[in-house]
């Protein structure tokens, strides 16, 4: 994944695609943040795995941060975090469907054999493992506890 992002990073550059190339360069920094920290810890740099959470998580920052801007009125900056969702949207696989995501939380909670909301936090860790950035964990969060209660 790496590798895509640098190639990204100078293709941007090269087409002069300001807002691409900002949110590459956020993108990379948060990577290099992450992995300043695991090696500070003795850890190994940051898998694939990792990176796909570290994107999902800067979606949902954007979203956050889209919302509290259209609430305050500045239109013009909700519309600049939309344009990095759908930046950084392109680098993650393709994300799952109401349905699938539902029949992969009933996947998890039979292989774990979850039988109550005491098995909640189990669930989404094995969700997390396996579905990084291929699904909204907000979501599944709610199907976990629905099909738990």
């Amino acid at each position: 994944m790496r590798d895509t992002f640098k190639a990204a990073l100078k293709d941007a550059l090269k087409a002069g695609d300001k807002r691409r190339l900002a949110t590459l360069r956020l993108i990379t920094a948060a990577i290099k943040d992450r992995d300043i920290n695991a090696r500070s810890e003795g850890k190994d740099p940051v898998s694939d795995g990792e990176i796909l959470q570290i994107l999902a998580k800067m979606i949902k920052q954007r979203r956050e941060s889209a919302t509290t801007y259209e609430e305050a009125g500045r239109l013009e900056l909700a519309t600049q975090e939309r344009e990095e969702i759908e930046i950084i949207e392109g680098f993650l696989p393709q994300q799952l469907g109401e349905d699938e995501v539902e029949a992969a939380c009933k996947e998890v909670i039979a292989e774990l054999g979850a039988d109550g909301l005491k098995d909640m936090g189990k669930c989404m860790g094995v969700l997390k493992d396996k579905y990084a950035g291929q699904m909204d964990f907000a979501q599944a969060s709610k199907s976990v506890k629905d099909l738990l209660s």
